[in-house]
């Protein structure tokens, strides 16, 4: 696939959720999702605020978590599915699979809805969610769209309420990431195991999405993704349990193996030093660290 055998990099352990926050419960998402199986966690979302403090949330449990060294304290606790967050001012924004866009007060865990339908229709199942230099959040409409059903969305919600509907042709749009110029959007396509590349205009039209990478195929595709300073993206895939690095060309030139720790890297930050990439790995329940050497 590539001319050049990517680097290995190791992932290291960060923190792990402590045994007293784990539920080994059934739940709805896991009969959806894990046919049945029950999961005591399964964290996605890791997020930085504006203070530097460390976000992650816990999809089938409703629940965002804080996170300092080892320690791990529950800051909201809901009837939801939270996925993506994504920091804005003095809050976070929550991309939650039953509610919609949400957000939640940093500090308190206070949560309000910012938009839960489009035109009164429901959305399939929202997945992630960035925020823009100028005021606007993009954010993914998964549900359970595939390669037997490529109707998945990506949408823009500008500061005035406008909402422009991007792409409403993606087999399972998962994470998503902006170029550092900010006129560049990735996508990543889980069930097609690519990473979509488009320019992102003021007025909304879509020409010319190209694929930018292809993931190697497997029983997952591509989930969460990040750019660091560079220009490079960082693309998390469960399953092969590695986060691979491409640069600014589509060329991958490292892979960060977790696979110590389990297969389900599920998504990916950069820490506020801009260096240190931190990892949600949902198989072990952990968050787990790498940085990425200066190219």
């Amino acid at each position: 696939m590539w001319t050049d055998p990517p680097r290995v990099l190791q992932a290291a352990l960060l923190s792990r959720l402590p045994d007293a926050l784990r539920r080994p419960l059934r739940s709805a998402w896991g009969d959806a999702n894990r046919a049945g199986m029950a999961a005591d966690s399964f964290l996605e979302g890791p997020c930085f605020d504006q203070d530097g403090t460390l976000f992650c949330t816990d999809i089938p449990h409703g629940r965002v978590f804080r996170v300092a060294g080892a320690a791990w304290e529950t800051i909201a606790d809901y009837d939801g599915w939270p996925n993506g967050l994504a920091p804005r001012g003095g809050e976070l924004l929550v991309a939650d699979y039953r509610h919609g866009l949400l957000t939640m007060d940093s500090h308190t865990g206070a949560m309000a809805p910012v938009l839960e339908t489009i035109q009164s229709e429901g959305f399939r199942g929202l997945n992630d969610v960035i925020c823009h230099p100028d005021g606007s959040v993009l954010f993914t409409d998964q549900g359970q769209t595939g390669l037997q059903d490529p109707s998945g969305r990506v949408y823009r919600l500008h500061g005035d309420g406008r909402i422009d509907r991007l792409i409403g042709n993606g087999p399972s749009p998962n994470g998503i990431a902006l170029n550092r110029a900010g006129n560049v959007v990735y996508v990543a396509m889980t069930r097609s195991c690519e990473v979509w590349r488009f320019a992102l205009r003021a007025d909304a039209v879509v020409a010319k999405a190209n694929l930018f990478l292809r993931i190697p195929a497997g029983v997952s595709g591509p989930d969460g993704m990040a750019v660091d300073g560079y220009d490079r993206l960082c693309v998390a895939n469960p399953g092969h349990g590695q986060v691979w690095v491409a640069d600014a060309h589509g060329v991958v030139t490292y892979r960060i193996d977790c696979t110590a720790f389990g297969r389900h890297p599920s998504n990916c930050v950069f820490a506020p030093d801009g260096r240190t990439l931190v990892i949600s790995e949902s198989e072990s329940g952990s968050l787990l660290a790498v940085e990425l050497p200066t190219p």
